[in-house]
């Protein structure tokens, strides 16, 4: 089970990744559009909706991976401190970000441009953070590609 839901989470990340830069391009092509269409809408929800798939896969990899161990010193080393809070805060903090603009953007603004530029900071600074805390194979956290 462990090795399926490690599989599932590592291959989604390109889909997610890919979404989220598909939402941006689109923010900032649309802003100075004359409208907020429904495939803006759709745009944005379905990178939220695989983010939140992600993260879920990422909560159950959480409390059943062997990387994720609060022994006597597991902050002393780099890829148990990793694993054990610096990935899993990274990943929350900017689901909270992307969904908290795309409701701010759907819902309290009026205006097309603010609606655009809201969903394009927000899934931005997502993406910085996220891409901040993936395990890339260059960072030495033992994670490959997919």
């Amino acid at each position: 089970m462990y090795n399926g839901l490690l599989h599932a989470h590592s291959g989604l990340r390109w889909i997610v990744l890919l979404l989220i830069i598909y939402a941006i391009v689109n923010a900032f092509l649309s802003q100075n559009k004359g409208a907020y269409t429904k495939k803006d809408k759709m745009i944005n929800l379905l990178a939220m909706i695989f983010l939140h798939i992600q993260v879920l896969l990422g909560l159950s990899l959480y409390f059943i991976s062997p990387k994720v161990t609060f022994a006597e010193g597991w902050m002393s080393e780099s890829l148990t401190r990793f694993y054990g809070i610096e990935h899993i805060f990274g990943m929350l903090l900017a689901a909270v970000i992307i969904t908290m603009g795309r409701s701010k953007a759907e819902k309290k603004l009026k205006g097309t441009r603010g609606k655009h530029r809201k969903i394009l900071t927000s899934y931005l600074l997502g993406l910085f953070i996220i891409l901040v805390t993936i395990p890339w194979p260059f960072r030495g956290f033992g994670a490959g590609w997919m």
